[in-house]
């Protein structure tokens, strides 16, 4: 059960472990949260994070708490584990969808998730302030109305390009290329680089032969985890002309989440067409 709210002007604080989380709470909350999201430089390897202090000083006081879970922050659990409040509502994502440890944690790329956590964190607000029910309500109903032109073009490409094959340097677009009907390839090549190991010879040479010999209609990469080999993929599918497309793991500054992940659909959808975003 989450702490009341006892003024009728005092906001609710919330902790988001990732910006794009956060982004769906100012939306949910409006001017009744003030919220904290620890994840949010879209220049930064969400990887190479380490908590700071101030991140266990913000844990401390907050109402709500709201995070991925699916061991993709599981530094959150060590400093949930030494944080003493008590009071706190926990929204996981990865909990609300079913996944867990050794799934794909990139779950803000599955259409079906946002949804939930909405909801979610709006029924977290309205139990910490029931004074403001009715905006809560209001809001998760615009949100959910907002999302509605991503999943029309989700929709749209799944009738377009329906098995079309694509590649990717890790899964972090894997759940919307699911959701298109896309055939991603080379994923024992994706978990590697995922999981911070080094990818076998076997699969990087099946990797550059799919480039080089355009068996794959567009390249996706994560512009947040660039290292040598991500690199000399992207030079690849250049050379070769296959269409490249960045995505990033963390919400670009001053965008919403309805907003970025419809951009990425938009540039996906003109790689597809053959053209270069």
């Amino acid at each position: 059960m989450a702490m009341s709210v006892s003024a009728a002007d005092a906001k609710v604080n919330v902790v988001a472990a990732e910006n794009f989380y956060g982004d769906v709470v100012r939306q949910v909350g409006g001017d009744h949260v003030d919220v904290t999201s620890i994840l949010n430089n879209p220049d930064q390897d969400p990887h190479l994070f380490e908590a700071s202090p101030s991140t266990a000083r913000a844990l401390r006081h907050a109402a709500i708490v709201v995070y991925n879970g699916a061991a993709y922050d599981p530094w959150m659990d060590k400093l949930l584990a030494a944080s003493k409040g008590g009071n706190r509502t926990m929204i996981v994502a990865a909990e609300l969808v079913g996944k867990k440890a050794g799934d794909n944690p990139h779950l803000w790329y599955d259409p079906a998730t946002m949804p939930k956590v909405a909801r979610a964190i709006a029924q977290a607000l309205a139990s910490a302030d029931p004074s403001h029910q009715a905006d809560f309500e209001q809001n998760l109903a615009a949100f959910l109305d907002s999302m509605k032109p991503f999943d029309a073009k989700v929709g749209e490409l799944r009738l377009r390009y329906p098995h079309t094959p694509v590649t990717a340097t890790e899964p972090v677009f894997g759940y919307l290329s699911e959701a298109i009907g896309l055939d991603m390839r080379n994923m024992r090549f994706q978990l590697a680089t995922m999981n911070d190991t080094e990818p076998s010879a076997t699969d990087i040479a099946a990797f550059e032969r799919d480039l080089r010999n355009r068996k794959v209609r567009v390249f996706i990469y994560n512009r947040q985890a660039s290292n040598a080999m991500t690199r000399r993929l992207r030079e690849l599918a250049r050379v070769s002309g296959v269409p490249s497309v960045s995505v990033t793991e963390t919400l670009p500054a001053g965008w919403t989440y309805q907003h970025w992940m419809l951009s990425q659909l938009d540039a996906l959808s003109t790689a597809l067409e053959g053209k270069r975003p």
